[in-house]
């Protein structure tokens, strides 16, 4: 059964101390895992869940809100509603059985009485709390139907004339199995152990602000007169210490990880005159934009220098990423060096294979292709063009990084949605370059653009391109949205497109949305993605049946991540050359696919998904020269964030744009994605309303590394630990 509280001196009678977690960190072995792990006690292992290992990890915990326990409040002047501490004697208690038991204690504190009532509580508690024992007691006061009374209030049995709490009490993040008593023990002891000495030269720091150990010591206990208003709000100075802190940290480790690169060395990589670039150029059937000029200038230059490039390339939907990474293929096939392009889907990667080979193979170009779903005897042939050079283009999905693939000379790897691949995955990678020391050149690519202060923290040690033009020709994109009530007027509205011989998109959500994940992980291991149990996909084929029995003499095609290979090509194809006029599909379509025919995309239940998701999916259609159409279908309640992506959606078709509106809602965390492993680097800072803060912070950044560098380390180490590695790649 459960305990009645934390606060409870009886729950946490039987807990040792609070352990030093560098005690268990010290007793790990080189697989990472504890010698004694099963002696472990719940909190501890809980603790570690939570990436508490070092007295600094604890020092650095800080609470989430804080309870004023301080102050007795008398039960005659306390109001209804509120969450107040009083102090008084038990009359009596006894254990009621009203549907279920329920331990009921009666206090009195010599100006009124209140009810303590407990759902969930031990025998030992009632023998505990018997007729005068002093208790203090926390919560929230109400009317009940026996009088006033708190339902499992926090409990502390004490002597009358104890002393109260003379700062205010943390409450802080916690987990299943880490009770708040024991994790404020841990935090208060590792606050005292842990290292806090000054690092930042003071005439580096911004002016009035307390020091390292003074902020932490004043933001885990507060005195009782501090602003509620300014703890919350971040404001306070020791949270401005924190925070400038924090992102020092982040822009030292990031430039640090740029300057160690610059002492790599990468194959030089330059085209001859009249060469495949030039060539290519005369080959496509359009110009290249001012845009897309000026990016290849960028990744040129990048590329004829003797030091590893690490560049993205970012671009609004349908801004032409594709053909700018193929003249950069083309620069280092020209310079005798293989290029390896990975995309996180089969059919973005397909899209990109088919294009390359049109493109390329007219030139003499062989392109090889690598994904997990091949058949053993193609994939061996494809392998062994790979590793004797004879493909000077390989283009796949996560199986081009497996261990049997080996490249003859690996001078430049093209990573196109980089946010969907993890730290691992893009270091394996750019480990495939065996020869001479060298490193390949790194291009990354991404059709979700980064605000600005968000490239300044998280990406600071990238160079950064920007195609911020789109090809013309482009018609814009309007957008409605729609309650899913109108689902008819929208069938309608498609009965009219197709017939007039245009094509149509409806996106439906899956119930597990990790299709792609999960394929990904499959090629990795080597497993047959068909053989997963299944997806819930009784909504997209639901849709396919309904839009079918609606559009009797038109093709309705069908298309989710788990159809065979073979069958997925299929619809694509028959798709693109107007076979079919429709195609109900999941997120497969989110990028790459490209039907200039294509001028109205459905999207139902828009509302589960994110908005740069929603912005993907839109930019399905207008790629050709019809008036083109997005209607976002969404069913009742929508949350805030929900109704905030859809305005957004209805509001704008500008990437960028989209993207700053999809950062103040998610955050920088989760906006950055698998960049980051999952798991926001900035706990403190605020990239909008801390926009100074980091600004500050790249200047000192480069002082302490130039003038302090051993400073500078310690400081990195402080704070990030083993996460500076997720900033590195």
């Amino acid at each position: 059964m459960a305990i009645a509280h934390p606060f409870d001196d009886h729950s946490v009678a039987h807990e040792a101390a609070a352990p030093s977690p560098s005690s268990s960190a010290r007793g790990q072995n080189g697989t990472g895992k504890s010698a004694a792990a099963d002696k472990r006690s719940p909190p501890q292992k809980a603790m570690e869940r939570l990436g508490l290992t070092r007295d600094i990890d604890l020092a650095l915990h800080l609470p989430l809100r804080y309870e004023d326990e301080t102050r007795l409040t008398l039960l005659r002047e306390a109001r209804d509603g509120e969450t107040v501490q009083v102090e008084g004697v038990v009359h009596d208690n006894r254990i009621e059985a009203r549907g279920r038991r329920q331990l009921i204690v009666r206090l009195h504190d010599g100006s009124g009485e209140v009810l303590l009532r407990f759902l969930n509580f031990y025998g030992s508690q009632q023998k505990s709390w018997g007729a005068g024992v002093r208790l203090r007691v926390r919560g929230e006061l109400r009317n009940g139907f026996f009088g006033r009374e708190m339902v499992h209030p926090q409990v502390r049995i004490v002597q009358e004339g104890a002393p109260l709490a003379q700062a205010l009490t943390p409450v802080y993040p916690t987990t299943a199995g880490l009770p708040q008593a024991y994790l404020r023990k841990a935090v208060a002891a590792g606050l005292a152990r842990a290292p806090l000495d000054e690092l930042i030269p003071p005439t580096l720091l911004l002016p009035r602000l307390p020091t390292l150990r003074e902020s932490l010591h004043f933001l885990h206990h507060p005195s009782p007169d501090t602003s509620l208003v300014a703890l919350e709000d971040h404001s306070h100075p020791a949270w401005q210490r924190l925070k400038f802190e924090e992102l020092l940290a982040q822009q030292v480790s990031q430039m640090q990880a740029r300057a160690e690169r610059a002492h790599l060395k990468a194959p030089v990589l330059q085209a001859h005159a009249q060469g495949l670039p030039e060539r290519l150029l005369a080959v496509l059937p359009f110009q290249l934009t001012g845009a897309q000029q000026r990016v290849c200038a960028e990744i040129a230059a990048d590329l004829a220098r003797p030091v590893p490039m690490h560049r993205l390339l970012q671009g609004d939907v349908g801004s032409g990423k594709t053909v700018v990474a193929a003249l950069a293929a083309a620069v280092a096939m020209d310079a005798g060096w293989q290029c390896a392009l990975m995309a996180p889907t089969e059919i973005l990667a397909e899209q990109h294979f088919r294009k390359l080979v049109d493109w390329l193979a007219p030139l003499g170009i062989k392109v090889a292709w690598l994904t997990g779903s091949l058949k053993a005897k193609v994939k061996r042939e494809q392998l062994a063009a790979v590793a004797s050079g004879e493909a000077q283009l390989v283009v796949g999905t996560h199986a081009v990084i497996q261990d049997q693939v080996e490249f003859a000379k690996l001078g430049l790897a093209l990573i196109d949605e980089q946010h969907r691949f993890g730290v691992a995955q893009r270091l394996q990678l750019r480990s495939k370059l065996q020869s001479r020391d060298l490193e390949p050149h790194l291009l990354m690519m991404s059709a979700t653009p980064i605000p600005r202060t968000l490239a300044m923290t998280y990406l600071a040690d990238l160079e950064v391109s920007t195609i911020d033009e789109l090809p013309p020709g482009r018609t814009p994109i309007v957008t409605r949205v729609f309650a899913d009530s109108r689902r008819e007027d929208v069938i309608e509205r498609i009965r009219d497109e197709v017939a007039k011989g245009s094509q149509v998109y409806w996106v439906c959500p899956l119930i597990d949305e990790t299709e792609d994940s999960d394929q990904a992980a499959d090629e990795v291991a080597g497993r047959d993605s068909n053989k997963r149990p299944p997806l819930d996909l009784s909504n997209v084929t639901q849709t396919h049946q309904e839009l079918s029995e609606a559009l009797p003499g038109f093709g309705v095609g069908l298309l989710h991540g788990r159809l065979p290979t073979a069958e997925k090509a299929d619809v694509m194809a028959r798709f693109s050359s107007g076979e079919l006029s429709v195609l109900v599909a999941t997120t497969v379509i989110e990028v790459g696919v490209d039907v200039p025919n294509a001028s109205l995309m459905v999207i139902e239940h828009a509302e589960r998904f994110g908005l740069s998701q929603l912005h993907q999916l839109r930019g399905r259609v207008g790629r050709g020269a019809v008036a083109s159409v997005c209607v976002l279908l969404y069913a009742s309640p929508l949350s805030d964030s929900g109704k905030q992506r859809l305005k957004a959606m209805a509001e704008t078709t500008d990437g960028f744009e989209i993207a700053r509106r999809d950062l103040e809602i998610r955050g920088p965390g989760e906006f950055m994605g698998a960049r980051q492993s999952g798991a926001a680097l900035l706990r403190f800072a605020d990239l909008h309303e801390d926009e100074a803060l980091v600004a500050r912070a790249r200047q000192v950044a480069e002082v302490l590394l130039r003038e302090h560098p051993q400073a500078a380390m310690r400081h990195v180490g402080r704070w990030l630990g083993h996460k500076s590695e997720y900033l590195k790649a």
